[in-house]
C-alpha cells in the first residue's frame, strides 16, 4: 500500500520491457493497457521533452487514475477504450505508422483483484461480475445463470483449460442462481480438486469466465495486427502475457509475421513489400528470482518482443 492506504500495483518485467522498447527520448509510444500506470511511468521517465506517450484502458477506474498524470505531464494522454480499437485511436491522432513502440501488459491489475465489487477474486464475497468495463456487456453471473450447460462447459474447458469442465458446469446448473465470487468458488471446490498444492480448485474456472466475459483472446487477436500497422520501421512491439492461451496467440502471431507465406517462400526473389513484417527480438523472457520474491504475481509473466521491419 502507498502512504494514502491505496493498493499499489507493481508492473511485471518493467526493466526488461523498457529495454525491449529501445526508448528514443523523442519518440512516440503507446501503452495499450495502462492499468495503474507502472509501465507508463517507466516509459515517461525515459522520454525527453519532445517524447510522447498515449495510453488506453477499457477500465473506467484505470482511466480515472490516469487523469492526474495527464494533467500534470503534457507528454502523456489517456483514452478510455479497448485496445481492439487501437488503429482507430492512433489514426485520429495522426500516429498510424509513426509509433516507435507499443506495449501490452495483459494481466489483471492488483486494484481490480482486491476490489470486491469488481468480481475478479475467488476469495471475495462480492458480486460475480468480472467485466473490465462494468458499463458494457453482461457480467459473469448474468451469463452463468442463463447459459446452457454445454456452453458453460465449453467456455470453462477452452478458456480455462480445465479438465473437469463438464462436472463444474453440471454443478453450476444444478445450483443456479450463482451470484457471488465466493459462492462459485465453494461450488467448484465441492466437485473438483486443485491441480497443484496451494492453487484453489476454482482458479481455472475464474480465469475462463474472465477471459470469456471480456472477449480477451478475440481482442488480442484483433489488436496485434493493428499494433504492427501503427509501428514505424524498426519500431518495437512488447507483449507481456500471463497464461498459455495468451502467450500462444502472441508467439504464433510474431512467428507468422516474421516469416514469408509458404507460396512466396518458394520464389527465387520476393519484393520487399511482400516480405515479413516483423523480426522477433531475442527469446521469451520471464522474471528473475528477485522479482518473483518481491512480486509473486509476476511469476507467470512472459515477455515477447518483435521489431517492425522496414517496408
Amino acid at each position: 500500500m502507498n502512504a494514502n492506504g491505496a493498493v499499489e500495483h507493481e508492473p511485471a518485467l518493467l526493466e526488461e520491457t523498457l529495454h525491449g522498447l529501445a526508448l528514443d527520448p523523442n519518440g512516440r509510444y503507446v501503452d495499450a493497457t495502462y492499468g495503474r500506470g507502472g509501465h507508463s511511468r517507466g516509459v515517461l521517465a525515459g522520454l525527453g521533452a519532445r517524447g510522447r506517450l498515449h495510453a488506453m484502458d477499457c477500465d473506467p477506474q484505470a482511466v480515472q487514475s490516469a487523469r492526474e498524470l495527464e494533467e500534470r505531464d503534457p507528454r502523456f494522454s489517456i483514452e478510455h477504450g479497448n485496445f481492439r480499437r487501437l488503429a482507430r485511436s492512433l489514426e485520429r491522432k495522426g500516429w498510424l505508422g509513426r509509433v516507435h513502440g507499443v506495449l501490452f501488459d495483459l494481466g489483471v491489475s492488483l486494484p481490480q483483484l482486491t476490489d470486491p465489487d469488481r468480481g475478479f477474486s475467488l476469495r471475495s464475497d462480492g458480486p460475480l461480475d468480472m467485466r473490465m468495463n462494468p458499463t458494457e456487456g453482461q457480467g459473469a453471473a448474468d451469463w452463468l445463470n442463463r447459459a446452457p450447460k454445454n456452453e458453460i462447459a465449453r467456455v470453462i474447458r477452452s478458456c480455462g483449460e480445465e479438465p473437469h469442465a463438464r462436472r463444474i458446469a453440471d454443478a453450476i446448473c444444478r445450483n443456479r442462481p450463482v451470484s457471488s465470487c465466493s459462492g462459485l468458488a465453494r461450488l467448484v471446490a465441492s466437485v473438483t480438486r486443485s491441480p497443484k498444492p496451494g492453487i484453489h480448485p476454482a482458479t481455472r474456472t475464474f480465469m475462463a469466465l474472465r477471459i470469456f466475459v471480456n472477449a480477451e483472446l478475440e481482442s488480442l487477436e484483433d489488436a496485434l495486427p493493428q499494433a504492427v500497422r501503427s509501428l514505424r520501421p524498426h519500431g518495437r512491439l512488447c507483449v507481456i502475457a500471463f497464461h498459455s492461451l495468451e502467450d500462444r496467440i502472441v508467439k504464433r502471431f510474431m512467428r507468422n509475421a516474421s516469416r514469408l507465406p509458404p507460396p512466396l517462400a518458394r520464389l527465387p526473389s520476393v519484393p520487399s513489400a511482400a516480405g515479413p513484417l516483423l523480426k522477433v527480438v531475442g527469446r521469451m523472457q520471464r522474471c528473475g528470482a528477485a522479482e518473483s520474491r518481491r512480486n509473486p504475481r509476476a511469476r507467470s509473466a512472459r515477455l515477447r518482443i518483435a521489431e517492425r521491419l522496414a517496408a
